[in-house]
C-alpha cells in the first residue's frame, strides 16, 4: 500500500491522500465507517483509492457555483434533484466517485427517491468539481467510465465547462444542461465574488438571464 503523504496546509488548501492495491470491499467498508455527515470525499478507480479533505475556499467556491445552478434552473423553470456529494458507485466497473455537487435536470424525472442506484439510474446530468490546489483529473476517468455528460470544473480561479462527447471529454463554450449559458458569463459572476456578496451575485445572475430570455439571440443558442 502507498500513501501519499499530506503536509499540514493552510484553509487555502485542500487535502489528499492516495492509496493503492485497495480492494472494493475495502473501499466500501471505508465508506460505511465514515459514513455520511463528513466533509470529506472519496474516489475509487480499479484499485486506487483517493481520499480529500476540501479546505475553506473549496467550499465556498463549490457553495456559489451550486447557487449558480439552482438558480438558472429556478429561472429557466427546469426541474431538478441536487444529491450534493452524494457517492457515485459503480461495483461492476469498479469505479466510485463524490463529486463536491451533482444535479439531475434533463433526467430528473428518471430518479425515484432520494437515493441513486446507478445500476438502474442514468447518472447526474451536471457535476461541480472545485480545483484549488488538488486537481479532479482523477476523477474524469470515473465519470467517463460512469457516463456523467457534463462537467463544470473551476480551474485556476474561472470554470471551464467539460462535456463526454464520442466517448472522450472536451472542454466547450456553453453549457449542455443550461444552453443560453457560456463559461465566460459565469466566470464574469464569479469575478464578482472578489467584491460583492453571494445575494448580489445572483440577483444579478437573475437579471441577466430574464434580459437574456428576453433577447431574440436567446432562442438561436
Amino acid at each position: 500500500m502507498l500513501v501519499t503523504p499530506i503536509k499540514p496546509s493552510p484553509e487555502t488548501t485542500t487535502q489528499r491522500i492516495v492509496l493503492s492495491n485497495i480492494s472494493w470491499q475495502t473501499y466500501e467498508s471505508l465508506l460505511a465507517e465514515a459514513g455520511d455527515k463528513r466533509s470529506s470525499r472519496f474516489s475509487y478507480s480499479q484499485g486506487v483509492l483517493e481520499i480529500i479533505m476540501p479546505s475553506d475556499l473549496h467550499e465556498t467556491v463549490n457553495c456559489l457555483l451550486k447557487q449558480f445552478v439552482t438558480t438558472l434552473s429556478d429561472e429557466l423553470k427546469l426541474k431538478r434533484k441536487g444529491f450534493g456529494s452524494t457517492t457515485l458507485n459503480r461495483e461492476d466497473l469498479k469505479q466510485g466517485a463524490e463529486p463536491d455537487s451533482c444535479f439531475y435536470i434533463q433526467n430528473v424525472d428518471r430518479i425515484r427517491g432520494r437515493r441513486i442506484n446507478l445500476s438502474t439510474d442514468p447518472p447526474p446530468d451536471l457535476i461541480i468539481e472545485v480545483d484549488i490546489t488538488s486537481p479532479s483529473t482523477n476523477r474524469f476517468v470515473i465519470y467517463k467510465s460512469l457516463g456523467v455528460p457534463e462537467i463544470w470544473r473551476y480551474l485556476g480561479e474561472t470554470v471551464q465547462f467539460v462535456q463526454l462527447q464520442n466517448g472522450e471529454y472536451v472542454i466547450c463554450e456553453y453549457s449542455n444542461t443550461f444552453p443560453i449559458v457560456s463559461a465566460e458569463i459565469i466566470n464574469q459572476f464569479l469575478q464578482m465574488a472578489q467584491t460583492e456578496d453571494d445575494m448580489t451575485i445572483i440577483d444579478a445572475l437573475r437579471v441577466w438571464v430574464r434580459e437574456k430570455l428576453r433577447s431574440p439571440s436567446a432562442t438561436e443558442q
